[in-house]
C-alpha cells in the first residue's frame, strides 16, 4: 500500500513541475531584447531622478542618495522590436565603489551622468570607463550632461561634453534634464540602438 502511493506521489510531482515549467518558461515572451543598462555618476548629479523620469515619468526634487544599488526596469519600442531595459543606478559615494565591479557584470551598456552646473562632478569619469572596461569589455558608454533646465547656471558648454567624449572613445553625447524630461526618451533609445548594432 505504501509503495503505491509514493509512486501516485511521485507521479503528482512530475505533472505539477511539468505543468510550472510550461507556465514559468513557455515563450514567446513578451519582448525581443532584454539590455542591462548601468547608470553611473557622483552624487547629485540625478541619476535616480533620470531613471525615474524614463521609467515612471515622475520627478521626485527630494530624492535621496542612494545606497548601493536601484533597480528600474522599462520596455520599449524601437524599429518594430521590443526592448526590456534593465536599469541599474549606482550609489556615487566612494564608500559604494566596491560594488561596482560585482553589479557590471553583464551589462550591455552604461551612461556616465555628470551635471552641467559642477564641473567636479566629472572627477572620477576616469574610474568609472577603467571599471567598466575590465569587468563588461567594449560595451558602449553614452556621456550624460543632466540638469538641462539650468543652462544660465552651466559651467560646461555642449561643446567640451562632445570633446570629453571623444577624448575616452565613448560611444555618444547627450544633454539632458531630469526634471522637465527633456531628451530623456531619446538618449535611453540612442543608446539602445547603439547596443542593438554593436
Amino acid at each position: 500500500m505504501m509503495s503505491i502511493l509514493s509512486k501516485l506521489v511521485k507521479i503528482w510531482v512530475k505533472i505539477i513541475s511539468r505543468i510550472r515549467r510550461k507556465v514559468v518558461f513557455k515563450p514567446p515572451f513578451d519582448y525581443d531584447y532584454t539590455f542591462k543598462i548601468m547608470l553611473f555618476g557622483e552624487p547629485k548629479v540625478g541619476k535616480t531622478t533620470l531613471a525615474q523620469r524614463f521609467c515612471f515619468d515622475i520627478f521626485n526634487p527630494s530624492e535621496g542618495l542612494t545606497i548601493g544599488v536601484d533597480f528600474y526596469v522599462k520596455t520599449i519600442e524601437l524599429h518594430g522590436k521590443r526592448v526590456k531595459l534593465q536599469i541599474w543606478v549606482l550609489g556615487g559615494e566612494e564608500r559604494f565603489t566596491f560594488l561596482l565591479a560585482n553589479y557590471c557584470r553583464g551589462a550591455n551598456g552604461a551612461m556616465i551622468i555628470y551635471d552641467i552646473t559642477n564641473m567636479k562632478s566629472l572627477d572620477q569619469i576616469i574610474e568609472w570607463i577603467k571599471i567598466i572596461r575590465e569587468e563588461v569589455g567594449d560595451i558602449p558608454i553614452m556621456l550624460v550632461g543632466n540638469k538641462l533646465d539650468l543652462e544660465e547656471s552651466r559651467e560646461f558648454n555642449i561643446e567640451v561634453g562632445i570633446e570629453i567624449a571623444k577624448k575616452y572613445n565613448l560611444s555618444s553625447y547627450k544633454e539632458i534634464s531630469s526634471k522637465t524630461g527633456q531628451n530623456i526618451e531619446e538618449t535611453f533609445e540612442d543608446l539602445t540602438e547603439i547596443v542593438i548594432n554593436q
